[in-house]
């Protein structure tokens, strides 16, 4: 049996009525499915992005708190330099102070004269030598020729040897220091510096760590003190 015009019509309006709503269903699905993909993909944007702020944080925090270690280490330094350099001031003054007091040992001639034969004794020993130079301050001359016979005879007497000593007058110890002998052997090439202020040098290096213990207590770092 034909179909009527109208008939045709209404078959086409709903076709066309299907076709548009499956076009419509399909639309929503790829605008749901690309939305999806959009905030997946824009999370995925926001979260690496959030991890290099984070990392970029991490790494400034971490600069600040080496600058900060740096910069107490530096402080820490210079204050244990300070101290250092006060204490080492300290210890200057009170080996200046000895410095000051030998030149009381010259005052005293008799204790001097002593003191005199005594460092040429121990010259005339560390050196062992048939012939000796010995210098001193011109000032000292006549206590130092005086000193010689008896020196000469002490040495003799600790080593069983005979020594000639000759004084030389040509070149005196400089002045300004407070006393003592040099004795020379082999042409000058060797020498003992018996002068005061070598000696009190010698005997400041030897007591320095237990003057230093005085001074300022125990040092809490020291593990040796053969």
């Amino acid at each position: 049996m034909a179909l009527s015009d109208a008939d045709v019509q209404r078959q086409i309006q709903h076709m066309m009525a299907f076709i548009e709503q499956e076009a419509n269903e399909k639309a929503e699905e790829i605008d749901a499915k690309a939305e999806e993909e959009f905030n997946i993909e824009k999370g995925r944007l926001v979260q690496q992005q959030r991890l290099k702020i984070m990392e970029y944080y991490e790494r400034k925090e971490k600069q600040v708190e080496l600058q900060k270690k740096i910069q107490s280490s530096n402080m820490l330094n210079q204050a244990r330099l300070k101290v250092l350099k006060h204490r080492d001031d300290h210890v200057g003054s009170v080996m200046d102070e000895a410095k000051v007091q030998l030149g009381s040992i010259t005052r005293d001639q008799a204790k001097y004269t002593g003191l005199l034969q005594q460092l040429l004794v121990q010259g005339l020993c560390q050196l062992l030598e048939p012939t000796l130079l010995i210098r001193c301050r011109q000032a000292d001359q006549a206590l130092v020729e005086q000193v010689i016979p008896g020196a000469l005879a002490e040495y003799k007497a600790k080593v069983g040897k005979d020594c000639q000593v000759k004084l030389d007058t040509e070149n005196w110890i400089n002045a300004k220091k407070t006393g003592g002998l040099e004795i020379l052997a082999q042409k000058g090439k060797i020498k003992v510096d018996n002068t005061l202020e070598a000696r009190l040098a010698m005997v400041s290096q030897q007591i320095m760590p237990s003057m230093r213990s005085k001074l300022f207590g125990p040092n809490p770092s020291r593990k040796f003190f053969d």
